[in-house]
């Protein structure tokens, strides 16, 4: 281990455009470590500029570090993960990677995976903290504050309204760890700015969702003067409804995740604002830090709960924010 043939360098996320230093890190490694990176919908932009960076990194490697990637069908494929999970470790994986479907259910088989000896990184999407102490594991989670990204844009909403008026909050999966944090982050920037939430629903990422459930707010609420969505593409489909309903340039809409099909909507004013959680850097950093793990040789439970990566408001005054 401590020959300098031996060694390497391992970049970890880029994160000095969020003011965190770039960071280096020295690793020696016997032999190739095998991580495989599982994912949500590969239909999803975000998920897939995730891929698109953990590939970019492993690229640099590759003659130290195996990298597999996997993803479901939807974004609420419970089942498909946790058959992805079993087979990984049937495969005796050394590290597993993963955005969490559900922050609940998927804990018994990730615990499955850990007592068969395979490291377990949460990114995008944390456990659930009780679900973890049931079933007597700590699973590491590698990514943004929700709760502060939806509070900054729900604070930019606010900037653009005046106290008293109505909003309504489209949120994501209930037992989405992300989507239970953006709520609470919207509901007290709103609070904060002493607007009314109005109405509130739950979509399920998908931007049918969004302009289904808009479509009723917007109807059932003709007073709406914001929409708050978890996620861009809800954001995508309320704005579509507001098209539809003939509100447009009356009710703002907020996103989240930056997907590159909001620049343009961002440009000619349809979306007031978006959050940038650097997915790209986010999945480097959490195969960095499984990989250093490994090198190592830590133990689940030695490793921190929680290393929190970047979060920034995007909109069409300010300087897109930069890829990986």
């Amino acid at each position: 281990m401590k020959s300098l043939a031996r060694r390497r360098l391992l970049t970890a996320c880029a994160l000095s455009a969020c003011g965190l230093a770039s960071m280096r890190r020295a690793a020696a490694l016997p032999d190739k470590a095998s991580v495989a990176l599982v994912m949500k919908s590969l239909g999803d932009p975000f998920v897939a500029s995730m891929i698109d960076g953990a590939k970019n990194y492993q690229r640099h490697y590759a003659s130290q570090l195996d990298l597999t990637t996997h993803g479901t069908l939807t974004d609420n494929d419970v089942a498909g993960q946790t058959r992805i999970i079993e087979a990984l470790v049937k495969a005796k994986v050394d590290a597993i990677v993963i955005a969490p479907t559900d922050s609940k259910l998927l804990v018994p088989v990730v615990a499955q995976a850990i007592a068969a000896g395979v490291l377990v990184i949460a990114i995008d999407n944390p456990f659930d903290e009780d679900a973890q102490e049931a079933a007597n594991v700590t699973i590491p989670f590698v990514g943004p504050d929700s709760r502060r990204g939806a509070r900054l844009v729900g604070a930019y909403l606010a900037s653009k309204l005046k106290p008293g008026d109505e909003v309504g909050i489209i949120e994501g999966p209930p037992n989405d760890r992300n989507a239970q944090q953006r709520t609470l982050g919207f509901r007290e920037a709103m609070s904060a700015a002493q607007l009314r939430v109005a109405a509130i629903d739950t979509g399920d990422w998908t931007a049918p969702s969004g302009k289904s459930i808009a479509l009723q707010m917007l109807y059932a609420r003709p007073t709406l003067r914001g929409l708050l969505c978890a996620n861009d593409n809800i954001a995508m489909g309320a704005i579509d409804a507001i098209r539809i309903s003939g509100k447009k340039g009356r009710v703002l809409v907020t996103g989240y995740n930056n997907i590159d099909a909001v620049q343009p909507l961002l440009d000619n004013g349809s979306m007031l604002a978006t959050v940038e959680q650097f997915g790209a850097r986010q999945a480097v950093f959490g195969v960095d830090v499984a990989v250093k793990a490994l090198v190592e040789k830590r133990r689940q439970r030695d490793l921190s709960p929680y290393m929190e990566t970047p979060v920034q408001v995007v909109t069409r005054e300010k300087t897109r924010a930069p890829r990986a």
